[in-house]
């Protein structure tokens, strides 16, 4: 017997309507034909000094008390953006924030922050506790960014 669909024909959706839905990962994923493997990966590792990473530390830790960090926009003002910013000293990466993109009407919304470089990118999603919800938007926006950056068409 075929598995039911788990998106509707015909509907909308945007990368956030995928961290409201209440399936798991891999039922979701499954969708657009991709697969959850859950394995330790071994990462480059950069060789350079990274000195304003403790400046950076310090500041975000001395500021922390005095900052309400219950909403996303928060978090991301105050937690990720100095990150991201540091980032980008040391990776002369370009940076897009709330980076709209539509591969299709399935595959469609805006990226937190979306850094490239012309070899590289990465996508960050700020998010609070539920890990594993947040997971599932920010593959599905890989996802999406896979469909649009092999795509012969112009997708903006």
């Amino acid at each position: 017997m075929p598995k039911t669909s788990i998106l509707e024909p015909g509907k909308s959706y945007t990368f956030r309507n995928y961290f409201e839905m209440a399936y798991e990962p891999d039922d979701i994923l499954a969708e657009f034909g991709f697969s959850l493997e859950r394995i330790n990966l071994d990462l480059a590792t950069y060789n350079l000094s990274l000195d304003s990473l403790t400046e950076l530390k310090n500041s975000i830790q001395r500021r922390l008390p005095y900052v309400s960090l219950t909403s996303e926009a928060a978090r991301r003002e105050i937690l990720i953006a100095p990150i991201v910013l540091t980032l980008i000293d040391y990776t002369q990466a370009q940076l897009r924030i709330e980076y709209s993109i539509k591969v299709s009407e399935q595959l469609k919304g805006s990226l937190d922050y979306y850094l490239h470089t012309q070899h590289n990118l990465l996508v960050i999603e700020a998010k609070n506790a539920d890990l594993a919800r947040g997971f599932t938007q920010l593959a599905i926006e890989l996802i999406a960014l896979d469909q649009w950056t092999t795509s012969n068409e112009p997708l903006l």
